[in-house]
């Protein structure tokens, strides 16, 4: 049997793989909350000409719609990239319970690589991360979606 983290990592490759398809930079995303996907999310910042349309982004938005909550209270999000500030920043205030996220991102990432943002004491609301799930697979597509645009 696969184990439960890998297999909602394995649901945000397939997103990621989306937007490799859509020619978008293939980072997907998927919220859980007891044990189910909630949300769904891929970048779309190119198709829809929005710097905020990240996959962290979407996938919040559409949870909070399904929840009709702006907090995703005992909510995890599994992401393939490590978040940037921005998206580790709207984690943040939707109280995310947990991040679990595929390979770090090590000029831009946000909870432990650059900046450690949803750690951080100053703030009101911190999320525990789990990093490395399915790391080289993760890597890989962002790897050979820059390849193959040089």
């Amino acid at each position: 049997m696969i184990h439960i983290d890998m297999f909602f990592m394995q649901q945000a490759l397939k997103c990621a793989k989306k937007a490799y398809d859509s020619e978008e930079v293939p980072v997907g995303a998927v919220i859980v909350k007891n044990n189910k996907i909630i949300a769904r999310g891929y970048n779309k910042s190119i198709s829809l000409k929005d710097s905020t349309a990240h996959a962290e982004i979407i996938a919040i938005r559409k949870a909070c719609k399904k929840l009709n909550n702006y907090r995703l209270n005992d909510c995890s999000i599994y992401v393939t990239i490590e978040p940037c500030s921005m998206c580790a920043g709207a984690l943040i205030l939707a109280r995310v319970k947990k991040i679990y996220f595929g390979a770090k991102d090590i000029k831009a990432g946000a909870c432990g690589s650059v900046f450690n943002i949803v750690s951080d004491n100053k703030l009101n609301h911190k999320i525990e991360i789990s990093s490395g799930l399915m790391e080289e697979e993760c890597a890989t597509i962002i790897k050979q979606f820059f390849q193959s645009r040089r």
